[in-house]
């Protein structure tokens, strides 16, 4: 009877290992949701301010790849998080 106990206690330790696996991924990609919405906000917005004022495409630019930058920068330490608190 203690046998399979150990194997019922063997199983449902290697269950929960998995689990945690699986809610990191999905906390990842909740993660992701937050920048794919900022980089589509960023582009949109200077497309719009490219349009009104095209004479300012130099530092609207800029403004547009800055912005990128630190949206993709939060997804990536969403990445990086899923495996500092594994």
């Amino acid at each position: 009877m203690s046998a399979a106990l150990e194997m019922v206690n063997l199983a449902v330790g290697s269950a929960k290992t998995t689990v945690v696996g699986n809610v990191a991924s999905i906390g990842y990609g909740l993660a992701a949701i937050g920048p794919g919405v900022g980089v589509g906000i960023i582009f949109g917005n200077g497309t719009q301010a490219l349009a009104r004022q095209p004479e300012a495409a130099g530092l609207i630019r800029t403004n547009q790849i800055m912005g990128f930058a630190f949206c993709e920068a939060l997804a990536l330490i969403g990445i990086v998080m899923g495996f500092v608190y594994k």
